[in-house]
């Protein structure tokens, strides 16, 4: 028992190990083309759309609330954000009536509005609904966002900017993925604040009509 137990942790580290360096080989530049692509749709009233399948679901949905909570800020107009993962009844009657290949794209068709993003997540790179999805934003000339892992799939030529994590352990693929919509969310409410800063004592209103092009209430 005491061997099963030193393996085990040492399975632990190892897979810890694992994920840090994945994080620490993660190329900056690109990261930085979304986060600025996040900033910009922000910027222009538009809405961050995400999407996913299984874990990368999950991460859709957390990512989406994370923008829209983790950001808020007194005084300054708040991100607009959809995961296309949390409507289970319409994702069921899609893939029922027409097939699960459908079951973002059909939403996307709902939703979407000119200035609005989509950000896909797909460890693989090749799950057919989140490219249908993409192939369609990117019609419509959208910006559209792809994070991915193993040799980056479909998607990593499909996104008009792509992050490809170099890993082909899928549990590692996520948490790397996971990491990196928490860093997003947190630099979106980073520049929220610093540009309530630059503003000053000026209304509350002030974000959204001088920093973020709204409309003085």
């Amino acid at each position: 028992m005491k061997m099963v137990k030193g393996m085990s942790a040492s399975s632990l580290a190892r897979y810890l190990t694992h994920v840090a360096q994945s994080l620490q080989a993660l190329p900056q530049q690109p990261i930085e083309r979304i986060a600025d692509a996040l900033w910009q749709t922000y910027e222009r009233d538009g809405t961050i759309v995400v999407c996913g399948n299984g874990g990368s679901a999950a991460t859709a949905s957390h990512f989406a609330c994370d923008l829209a909570k983790w950001t808020l800020r007194p005084g300054a107009r708040r991100v607009r954000a959809l995961a296309l993962t949390d409507n289970i009844p319409l994702m069921t009657a899609f893939s029922n009536d027409q097939g699960y290949s459908d079951v973002f794209v059909e939403q996307l068709m709902t939703h979407y509005r000119p200035g609005d993003l989509l950000f896909a997540i797909s460890g693989s790179g090749n799950s057919l609904n989140v490219l249908h999805a993409v192939a369609w934003a990117n019609a419509q000339g959208a910006t559209t966002v792809g994070i991915t892992g193993f040799d980056g799939g479909q998607l990593a030529s499909l996104a008009r900017i792509s992050l490809h994590i170099e890993n082909d352990h899928m549990p590692a693929v996520e948490d790397v993925h996971s990491t990196i919509c928490h860093a997003l969310a947190v630099n979106i409410g980073q520049r929220i604040e610093e540009t309530l800063l630059t503003i000053g004592l000026e209304p509350a209103y002030a974000l959204i009509a001088k920093a973020v092009g709204g409309v003085k209430p």
